[in-house]
């Protein structure tokens, strides 16, 4: 596998007027809903990242992912039932960061994404003044357009 220069984009958004809603509609029988239970976090964490090189986590053992879990906001998307997504909030002294925002590649490029990250938004602005996160260049060729069309505005950009 070829190594190719990473960029991270971190944005934020400070005032919930400034959140846009998606022009397409929800899927029909989208539902949302907190989750408290450390092997949902790690099996969307370990399939969603596989697609995405995301491995910071991948060495945690249950106890590790047990402390996480209680450390975060986790919610997850389901379509009629059937699971599609899910983000964590992780309050900090600036604020709320979306620490984890993904969808099974089975709800992406369905309009999902818009509504989920509306709803991480709305979530985390319900908890601190300021909401704010990171992607890169290794993520969903969509995200950072997501991110951009909900309001999320950019305050670095850096070599990873």
């Amino acid at each position: 596998m070829s190594r190719r220069a990473v960029t991270i984009t971190s944005l934020e958004l400070t005032d919930p007027e400034a959140i846009v809603l998606p022009v397409r509609p929800a899927p029909p029988g989208l539902a949302i809903a907190a989750v408290h239970d450390p092997a949902v976090n790690r099996r969307l964490y370990e399939e969603i990242g596989a697609d995405f090189r995301w491995t910071d986590r991948l060495g945690w053992g249950a106890a590790r992912w047990a402390r996480h879990a209680a450390d975060v906001h986790t919610r997850v998307a389901t379509v009629d039932g059937v699971v599609a997504g899910y983000h964590e909030l992780r309050p900090d002294a600036t604020g709320v960061e979306v620490a984890i925002f993904g969808l099974l590649a089975h709800a992406r490029g369905t309009g999902l994404g818009g509504h989920l990250l509306v709803d991480a938004l709305r979530a985390g602005l319900a908890l601190a003044p300021r909401v704010w996160l990171h992607t890169c260049t290794h993520d969903d060729p969509r995200a950072l357009p997501n991110y951009e069309a909900r309001g999320l505005r950019v305050f670095d950009v850096r070599p990873g």
